[in-house]
């Protein structure tokens, strides 16, 4: 059953879509990490798992390969007795004969119990070579797995960190759009452009009262040519015949 149920889910967790649990996830980076954790503490507790599983499967193919080495013995050594026992007979020792035949007998009795036992290990053996290699193949799909969960989550880190600074950059050029009239430069621009009608309006009145002084001079240039006339005319021929 513990087996079954490690199989069950590590089968499971390869089998998960990264996608559509995104896709009902409030916080998907929040549900990343928590993924990520718990695939990790699964991959950990799994392998713990299949490791104890490889090592008893180890344990049972040793032991096959002692009972196949044990029973290859025994037979070396019940052909051994047998010789030895027509040997003797064959010499007319009858006696001694039969104890090696006895012998022959036991080891041949040990050889078809250490085949019977590596016999009865072998179903065993492959039905846990057969778990092993699935638990293997679980465990290669939740690394998969686990590669991309931690992907997922640097892509969706690194995308909301750009999002964040395009929204300040956003930001930072809303605060200083000079065509804002709000903004603090377009005030200042204002201000600019009064203090230059108020330089320019100066000018133009400075100019006015410059033109009316020269305009008085021009004045004061006739009356001073009239009366200048007006001098000649009295000193002039008709002056001098009343003389």
């Amino acid at each position: 059953m513990a087996k079954q149920s490690i199989i069950g889910r590590i089968t499971q967790l390869a089998k998960a879509n990264i996608n559509a649990l995104l896709d009902q996830a409030e916080d998907p980076q929040k549900m990343l990490d928590q993924m990520v954790r718990d695939y990790t503490a699964s991959i950990g507790e799994a392998e713990s798992a299949v490791a104890q599983t490889i090592g008893n499967l180890r344990m049972l193919e040793e032991d096959h390969r002692e009972d196949v080495a044990a029973a290859d013995d025994w037979g070396r050594k019940a052909l051994a007795a047998s010789r030895k026992a027509d040997e003797l007979r064959g010499s007319g020792n009858a006696t001694d004969a039969d104890k090696f035949d006895a012998l022959a007998r036991v080891a041949l009795g040990r050889q078809l119990q250490s085949e019977n036992e590596a016999k009865g290990a072998e179903p065993m053996i492959a039905s846990q070579t057969a778990v092993v290699d699935q638990l293997k193949d679980g465990l290669g799909k939740m690394r998969e797995k686990l590669n991309q969960l931690s992907s997922k989550r640097d892509e969706l880190i690194a995308r909301s960190k750009t999002v964040e600074a395009q929204s300040q950059v956003n930001d930072a050029i809303k605060s200083v759009d000079i065509l804002d009239p709000t903004s603090e430069i377009s005030r200042f621009e204002d201000k600019i452009r009064r203090e230059e009608a108020k330089v320019r309006g100066q000018q133009e009145l400075a100019a006015s009262s410059l033109d009316a002084q020269f305009e008085s001079l021009e004045d004061l240039g006739e009356l001073t040519e009239v009366e200048a006339r007006l001098a000649a005319l009295k000193s002039g021929p008709a002056q001098k015949a009343i003389e």
